[in-house]
């Protein structure tokens, strides 16, 4: 039983690296499995007010922030979580707490009309709606639910034609990327979002719901846990081995490593020499916070996964 807390914590972790995901239904269906873990359900629909737009927000989602700024509210946003660092504006403003540590008192201080929430902190919804505070209560989900959520946020802060503007933009984006790999074989690929440093311990990957699985699939890739029908997945050597991916492409939001540092990271899956993708060389580590972001960038990272994929069609 000691290992379940180190776990539990490890996987907050990934949660919190794909900017808006529910972690304690996350947790508690991890405890229960070894091999699965994850949920996925649509961002919850925005509660109306006759007060108008928005003027003051505070969000404790990352990625909610994000779609914020990018349909022209930063402007509006007078609070962020302690994991919001992007777009850079957001390091001057005010620290709220995020998903495990909201610090009520402070988002109170900051004076809101609007404050965008998790989906599991039910708890502090009801709190800010019996003040009289709008909220927006956040679910992570697809690439559908994505597009909803920046439709969601630029109409509750007056800023519905910009929401418009750029759901129109990501999606073409996603269109470019899906017209320039079709026809091409499409590789089975395992897509890794979490893994202990220099190990093949912890490893968390892409299962067969949600916008990272969905992003796969747009840029010409086989997912070999789409069959799992959750957002995450935690297997074993074992598993990873059955599976046979022929690419491995690691997720990470930090900032690339020295050449050294890379290819000991890289080496951690010669373990698995038998994987077709370690065999010819196939696994990549790519860095870089949009490619595990929630948000606006998600046609950023379709396009940085069709470039692994399928490299002869961006000749």
């Amino acid at each position: 039983m000691a290992a379940r807390p180190a776990k539990l914590i490890r996987l907050v972790f990934v949660v919190l690296l794909l900017w808006g995901a529910s972690a304690y239904d996350l947790g508690a269906n991890l405890l229960g499995s070894r091999e699965q873990s994850g949920g996925s359900e649509r961002s919850a629909p925005p509660q109306t007010s006759s007060s108008g737009p928005a003027r003051r927000v505070v969000s404790l989602v990352p990625n909610v922030t994000e779609m914020l700024f990018a349909v022209g509210a930063g402007a509006q946003v007078v609070g962020v979580s302690s994991y919001d660092d992007f777009p850079p504006e957001t390091k001057g403003l005010p620290r709220v707490g995020a998903l495990l540590d909201p610090d009520t008192e402070r988002i109170l201080s900051l004076r809101p009309d609007l404050v965008v929430v998790y989906g599991s902190q039910s708890e502090l919804e009801g709190q800010f709606t019996r003040t009289g505070i709008r909220v927006y209560p956040y679910r992570h989900g697809g690439i559908d639910s994505i597009l909803q959520a920046i439709r969601d946020v630029a109409r509750l802060t007056g800023h519905q034609g910009d929401g418009d503007r750029v759901v129109r933009e990501v999606r073409s984006q996603l269109d470019a990327v899906r017209i320039r790999v079709r026809g091409q074989r499409r590789p089975r690929t395992m897509l890794v979002i979490g893994r202990d440093a220099g190990a093949l311990r912890g490893v968390y990957v892409s299962g067969g719901i949600g916008f990272l699985h969905e992003l796969l699939d747009a840029a010409g890739g086989d997912d070999v846990f789409g069959d799992i029908k959750r957002e995450a997945a935690q297997p074993s050597n074992e598993t990873m081995i059955v599976r046979a991916p022929e690419v491995i492409i690691e997720l990470h939001s930090g900032d690339q490593l020295p050449a050294d540092a890379l290819q000991k990271e890289r080496a951690s899956w010669n373990l698995l020499a038998s994987v077709p993708a370690v065999r010819t060389g196939r696994v990549h580590i790519l860095y870089g916070g949009y490619t595990l972001a929630a948000g606006p960038r998600i046609g950023r990272t379709a396009e940085t996964l069709a470039r692994v994929l399928h490299p002869d069609s961006f000749k």
